[in-house]
């Protein structure tokens, strides 16, 4: 299920098919990936359930979501939370996202590039020691010296990157919308073709 956060004054809603107004609009920069946006929420939970099962609930539930649309593509949109009285449970929410994107932030490397071709190398912290090595793409000697690193990055796959990234813009996106009294509200992705079912 693909989906949108994002947050709007609660003067200026309005109900579908009207869309929602795009001037004051707060919204989190979430990839273009909806599995990792889906995946960043695995194991949080809101309330007293599971905040994917939320959305599930909220988007797909007995109760047609009845709020505008942030753009056309979307379907109607329904309040994921609404201040003051679900301001602790974002809060904990947005402290359980940055909690799993710093767990699961990835073993740290050094990392050098090579003078001539450019071609870069990453080595764990936990195993760099000076040590000169040919560049595997054009030859040149490159020196992996701690002191002449370009810098530190994390040693993760790009799909684990999104989803940790994800974490963290959805952690600051919703003490955001809490801060300033907005409802954090939720809309259905319908350009995005759901993914089939197993058949019967």
């Amino acid at each position: 299920m693909a989906f949108r956060f994002f947050a709007v004054p609660s003067h200026r809603l309005v109900d579908y098919p009207q869309s929602l107004p795009v001037d004051e609009r707060l919204e989190p920069d979430l990839p273009p990936v909806p599995e990792a946006v889906e995946r960043a929420l695995t194991g949080t939970e809101f309330r007293d359930m599971r905040a994917r099962d939320r959305l599930r609930a909220l988007l797909q539930g007995d109760r047609t979501p009845t709020l505008g649309a942030p753009e056309a593509g979307f379907g109607p949109s329904a309040v994921f939370a609404q201040p003051p009285q679900d301001l602790p449970a974002l809060l904990r929410l947005a402290d359980e996202l940055d909690g799993l994107a710093r767990r699961e932030a990835g073993e740290r490397a050094l990392v050098w590039k090579c003078g001539d071709c450019g071609a870069r190398y990453a080595v764990p912290v936990a195993l760099v020691r000076q040590v000169s090595i040919r560049c595997e793409r054009c030859g040149t000697p490159v020196e992996l010296n701690a002191t002449r690193s370009l810098g530190e990055e994390a040693l993760i796959d790009p799909f684990q990157g999104a989803v940790n990234h994800s974490r963290r813009e959805l952690a600051a996106f919703f003490r955001e919308a809490m801060a300033r009294g907005w409802p954090v509200l939720v809309s259905e992705d319908q350009r995005v073709p759901a993914k089939p079912g197993p058949s019967a």
